[in-house]
């Protein structure tokens, strides 16, 4: 098997129509006109492709010897104002210390997490994108949490990165839709920017009431609104000079969205949680399936005084939902700063032996009798495959679907692999969208013992999401 070297790593950023940082999303699978009304680049294929003194981001909390730190969780009734000048929607929330801003923790932290269910309906928290919580993976470890009951777990965040501490799977025709909340697990070494945002961008259909419907349901008669963070748009201070970690979210129900960066050059850094080696956006742009994070480091070079428009695209029209505003006081330093280096290491495996590896085949769509909806979801159903602990895992993802549909790995990151299995993409996914009669493969390692969920779901909002389980022995 050959390994991925620089050469095919450049090539990959560089050529159109290969697979791309987010999930293989092409012009096919989400039809967004790049050309159209505010342009997003030569053509789709191309943009997915290219997927005072300074202060640097501190080093995270002591962790090792301190007892755990308690947080505490809410699923609750809220309200949310979509409509400029009309009433607050209302909607279902789960609520931290600082909803708007999210969660932060730092790698190695250990959590002791009071979880309350204000809602009048089963709920179960999915810490997405966290390898190896076994104790936590919902469904298999915890069962549904009933509307007024209270559950405490231990938490140990393993590795840093962008995360998604996530309410909705068993959202699907409730009667609200549910905002997740993001979660940010800090880098023990300090990282060389002057500022961090999270940017959760979530979907929402009203009716003409303005009341909210959730997914799983028909959003005949209802408009799509999107919010970066429970509000229309936002704005980014920035000062001439200064470095910027941008944190993407996708939270959207079903969507796959593009979002672009106008007048400043974007450097990737991680995906799904994980470090990649950095590489520039083309044309600014990134694509995220839902539940998909992706993280950037921008330098504001527009002139002082100018604001800059993240646009986000949802196959249909762009439309504007933050703006980096660079202020008129000096520059933060005398030049911009030089490319930046590696996130640190999460220490997954640097290589992957697919010679003995376990190899599975799962069919997405069609006829989904393996498949069921996690309202349903029982242990006492077949597990998709099982593997001993250590071993290298293969997984073919046939699509049958009509649409394209998105595949989300529990438990483990994976490695995308190349068409003919002699290599693979220089990025870690956990999540991943498969056009109609595709197929993709990729490949883990099984280090995590435990039993651990597979999502699918089609990019339509009134799709069921369904589940499946696999077992790490």
């Amino acid at each position: 098997m050959s390994q991925p070297g620089r050469s095919k790593k450049m090539s990959l950023f560089s050529r159109p129509c290969r697979s791309q940082a987010t999930g293989h999303i092409t012009a096919k699978m989400v039809r967004i006109n790049l050309m159209a009304k505010r342009n997003f680049g030569p053509n789709r294929r191309e943009v997915v492709a290219g997927l005072g003194a300074a202060v640097f981001a501190p080093a995270v909390r002591g962790i090792a010897a301190q007892p755990p730190q308690p947080l505490v969780l809410r699923a609750a009734a809220s309200s949310l104002a979509l409509r400029a000048g009309q009433p607050e929607t209302p909607i279902w929330a789960l609520e931290g210390p600082t909803p708007e801003a999210g969660l932060r923790f730092g790698r190695g932290e250990r959590l002791e997490v009071s979880f309350a269910n204000g809602l009048p309906a089963p709920a179960v928290l999915d810490w997405r994108g966290f390898d190896g919580l076994a104790a936590a993976e919902p469904l298999t470890a915890r069962t549904p949490l009933a509307g007024g009951a209270t559950e405490t777990l231990q938490l140990q965040f393993r590795h840093a990165g962008t995360f998604l501490c996530d309410p909705r799977l068993l959202g699907d025709a409730q009667a609200r839709p549910v905002r997740p909340l993001a979660l940010v697990v800090g880098e023990r070494e300090p990282i060389a920017v002057d500022g961090d945002e999270v940017l959760l961008i979530e979907d929402w259909r009203l009716r003409s009431d303005g009341s909210a419907i959730a997914p799983g349901t028909d959003p005949k008669d209802t408009t799509a609104f999107y919010t970066v963070n429970g509000q229309a748009s936002r704005d980014i201070l920035l000062r001439f000079n200064q470095r910027c970690r941008l944190r993407f979210i996708n939270g959207c129900q079903r969507n796959v969205v593009a979002v672009k960066i106008e007048g400043h050059k974007v450097w990737v850094m991680a995906l799904d949680g994980q470090p990649a080696e950095p590489f520039p956006a083309r044309n600014g742009a990134l694509v995220l399936a839902p539940g998909g994070r992706i993280d950037v480091f921008i330098d504001a070079t527009a002139p002082p005084g100018s604001t800059s428009d993240i646009l986000l695209h949802d196959g249909k029209e762009s439309r504007p939902i933050a703006r980096l505003v660079t202020s008129k006081e000096p520059a933060l330093r005398a030049g911009p700063l030089q490319q930046p280096a590696p996130l640190p290491s999460n220490g997954l495996p640097a290589q992957l032996d697919l010679r003995n590896a376990v190899r599975a085949d799962l069919t997405l769509g069609g006829s989904p009798s393996d498949w069921v909806a996690p309202a349903h979801f029982a242990m006492s159903s077949a597990s998709a495959f099982r593997a001993r602990s250590g071993r290298v895992v293969v997984l073919a993802l046939t699509s049958r679907a009509e649409r394209a549909t998105v595949f989300h790995l529990h438990g483990h990151h994976f490695r995308l692999l190349d068409r003919l299995d002699d290599g693979w993409k220089p990025f870690w996914l956990d999540t991943l969208a498969v056009e109609p009669g595709q197929t993709q493969r990729i490949a883990f390692l099984a280090e995590h013992a435990g039993r651990w969920l597979i999502e699918a779901a089609a990019t339509d909002w009134a799709a069921p999401r369904l589940v499946r389980w696999y077992s790490v022995e």
